[in-house]
């Protein structure tokens, strides 16, 4: 018998598909099957499958499920392909991105969330995310090239790092921008190394936090 949760996620995911018009089975399975409930706090669990963003303490969030859908379709994400996350929060984009790719790394700043998106990965079955502490606006080097690059925190301008560190043929997604007015881009490498922009939707994430 499907639990309350089960139904709302499943309710959570037609919500996707009403709003986004995005209709990738893999995607939409992704949402159907990480439940939010574990990456959020106990006080936010009652609303865990509205789709919107969610407070987690220290100024960060949970980003809105509809958005992170959007993300997700504009990388085109393939199951050979390796991928970075920055700005992991709790965890949430790290394990839907997980359901997508065959291994993620997630960068996060702040240390009490890169133990809790740690956790929250491994009681969710997410066993391809891996979790470093670390300042996001560096990237990872030490496991570039990315084939992908999910950015879920907005700088002022795109990280150099982040277009270094990935792959020719490979794509980012990025919210750029202030606290009032950001723009997701989206950004594909070249097989000569240049990066060609494209702007998608009008967003507001948290600023991206470096030291």
């Amino acid at each position: 018998m499907a639990s309350d949760h089960d139904l709302r996620r499943q309710q959570l995911v037609e919500r996707i598909r009403a709003s986004t018009q995005i209709d990738d089975a893999r995607i939409l399975n992704a949402f159907a099957s990480v439940p939010r409930h574990l990456f959020l706090t106990e006080a936010q669990k009652a609303v865990a499958y509205e789709d919107r963003a969610l407070p987690l303490g220290e100024g960060q969030t949970v980003s809105q499920p509809s958005m992170i859908a959007i993300m997700l379709s504009e990388l085109q994400c393939e199951p050979t392909h390796r991928a970075l996350e920055i700005g992991a929060g709790s965890g949430y984009a790290a394990a839907l991105l997980g359901r997508l790719v065959r291994e993620v790394y997630a960068v996060e700043i702040l240390p009490t969330l890169a133990a809790l998106a740690r956790e929250n990965a491994a009681r969710s079955g997410a066993s391809n995310v891996h979790v470093s502490l670390g300042d996001g606006s560096l990237g990872l080097a030490a496991h570039a090239p990315y084939d992908r690059i999910l950015v879920s925190a907005a700088p002022s301008e795109v990280p150099s790092a982040l277009s270094e560190q990935l792959a020719p043929g490979g794509r980012i997604a990025i919210p750029v921008g202030d606290a009032h007015n950001q723009t997701l881009l989206l950004g594909e490498k070249t097989s000569a190394g240049e990066l060609k922009w494209r702007r998608s939707v009008p967003c507001i994430f948290v600023p991206l936090v470096g030291r």
